[in-house]
């Protein structure tokens, strides 16, 4: 009996089992079940062109007689052979520049070989190439647009020489996502001025700074996680705005958002930690310095897939996509909200700063440098000192004070002592007893401010009466020369004495201590 002749699938039919196993890699038996073919047959199709090393994108556009050829065994070398192939490694690189596209190459690569592959098999083929050099490599981020930053899970010991106690360093480690040219360094700990510190340093390392700035969530970049509105830490956003870059924290729980950057730690730990841990470091410096030299050799370090290192990518591409530098180093600031207090101070560090005295109560944010107070309202400066390390001490503004306040302020010894004496001689020594009675004088200058001012209630004249009076019984006091004049006792002997007293005390300074 003869044997029955396989009966041959149609044209589409071998095409659609082609797509599906090659282009979206399904099963033998799921593409069975949709192109209603045996299992055997689809296996038998899909083997023999994977055999040929040929993808989808090779065989999309092929005639129904090259088709039943290649699954055949046939002309499959001659097929691939047929297309020029292009440079894979120069596309991947040229699509991280601005502006460039995979069509736009498609075209370039066209104009130069009218016979190569059709659009989309170029696109294909690309993606398959794209898909066998290392993950950190096939994220596609254009030049100059994004700096990855994160701290390394490793620590660095740093070992005291006097007490031989040992302080893990942290390790700050910065990567630009085009090229992975990347910085590295060790720091005592990951606070807010460390963190900022860091992210200046690697700037200036990298000659310019990306377009955005992606941290993860840690407390010294954001103050409060959020997946779609997080609130940036106000020192690190000001920092950020001060080089002209735009802060883009990752997403909570999507560690795809900072790949690049953990890829960078990893290879940081294994090619610069690693290689230290036998090493005993005295000094943050020190360490520093050997980080550097190991950082130097790492994105010298050629890549295993691709032309060139990370600084020959940072070089010829990335550098020049970075935008400038400004005129200044970016000078670290802390922030604080204080609220006034009744007296129109702020504290800061045990130290108080005035502000507008109409400002009591009102709640303000603090920003302070090494060497600058600032005091903003509503985003408004209203005050500016000089900061001060004395605690307790107190520094104000005579313009931020009531005018009540301010005139006392402005009041001394001398100044004091110069208004009695244009009213008289006994008015002249109460002043002087009221001040060598204190302390400090300026303890007494209520008092005497307060006698002096009863001259424009009674006249000056009935003032110097009264002071006589005190002078003669030795009471000094506002409230007894007050009496006097609101009684009229003054009135009642209108001699005076030539000369003034002489005052035997031993906290008395003579008449010259004031001038």
């Amino acid at each position: 009996m003869a044997r029955k002749r396989k009966k041959e699938v149609s044209a589409e039919k071998l095409r659609e089992i082609l797509r599906l196993g090659l282009k979206h890699e399904m099963g033998y038996r799921e593409i069975s079940r949709s192109c209603s073919v045996s299992h055997v047959t689809a296996r038998a199709y899909l083997k023999q062109v994977k055999v040929s090393g040929l993808t989808w994108g090779d065989v999309a556009s092929l005639e129904e007689a090259e088709l039943r050829q290649l699954v055949q065994g046939a002309h499959a070398v001659d097929l691939k052979r047929s297309r020029p192939e292009p440079d894979w490694q120069y596309i991947h690189k040229e699509l991280r520049k601005k502006g460039v596209t995979l069509q736009l190459l498609w075209e370039e690569y066209k104009e130069q070989y009218p016979d190569g592959y059709q659009s989309t098999q170029f696109g294909d083929l690309y993606r398959k190439w794209k898909s066998t050099i290392n993950p950190w490599m096939r994220q596609s981020h254009k030049a100059g647009d994004k700096l990855f930053v994160d701290y390394a899970g490793h620590t660095a010991p740093i070992q005291s020489r006097k007490t031989g106690e040992i302080h893990q360093a942290q390790v700050f480690v910065a990567v630009l996502g085009m090229s992975n040219y990347t910085y590295a360094e060790a720091t005592w700990d990951q606070t807010l001025q460390s963190w900022i510190g860091s992210h200046v340093n690697a700037f200036e390392y990298f000659e310019g700074v990306a377009r955005l700035l992606v941290p993860d969530n840690l407390k010294a970049a954001v103050s409060k996680a959020n997946r779609y509105d997080p609130d940036i830490n106000p020192t690190y956003y000001e920092m950020a705005s001060h080089y002209g870059i735009a802060v883009l924290p990752a997403r909570v729980r999507k560690p795809q958002d900072k790949g690049k950057v953990e890829v960078a730690v990893q290879i940081v730990e294994r090619w610069i930690l690693a290689a230290l841990r036998n090493r005993t470091f005295f000094s943050l410096y020190h360490l520093n310095q050997e980080i550097r030299v190991l950082l130097e050799k790492m994105n010298e370090k050629p890549f295993k897939k691709l032309s060139g290192s990370r600084r020959s990518w940072f070089d010829s591409t990335e550098k020049a996509a970075l935008q400038p530098l400004p005129e200044s180093r970016y000078e670290i600031a802390e922030w604080k909200i204080a609220k006034v207090n009744i007296d129109y101070h702020v504290e800061l560090n045990r130290h108080y700063y005035s502000v507008p005295y109409r400002l009591i109560h009102k709640e303000v944010r603090i920003r302070h440098t090494k060497g600058i107070v600032e005091i903003f309202l509503k985003g408004e400066r209203i005050a500016s000192h000089r900061k001060e390390s004395f605690v307790g001490g107190h520094t104000t503004i005579k313009e931020h004070m009531p005018t009540g306040h301010r005139e006392h302020m402005e009041w001394s010894p001398s100044r004091i002592l110069r208004w009695a004496t244009k009213i008289g001689k006994a008015t002249t020594s109460v002043v002087h007893m009221i001040m060598h009675s204190r302390r400090h004088p300026e303890q007494g200058y209520r008092s005497c401010l307060g006698i002096l001012r009863l001259g424009k209630h009674y006249g000056d004249q009935r003032l110097e009466l009264a002071c006589r009076r005190a002078v003669e019984y030795e009471e000094y006091r506002y409230k007894y020369i007050r009496t006097i004049l609101e009684k009229g006792l003054d009135k009642q002997n209108t001699e005076l004495p030539d000369t003034q007293p002489q005052l035997n005390h031993r906290n008395v300074r003579g008449g010259t201590y004031f001038k």
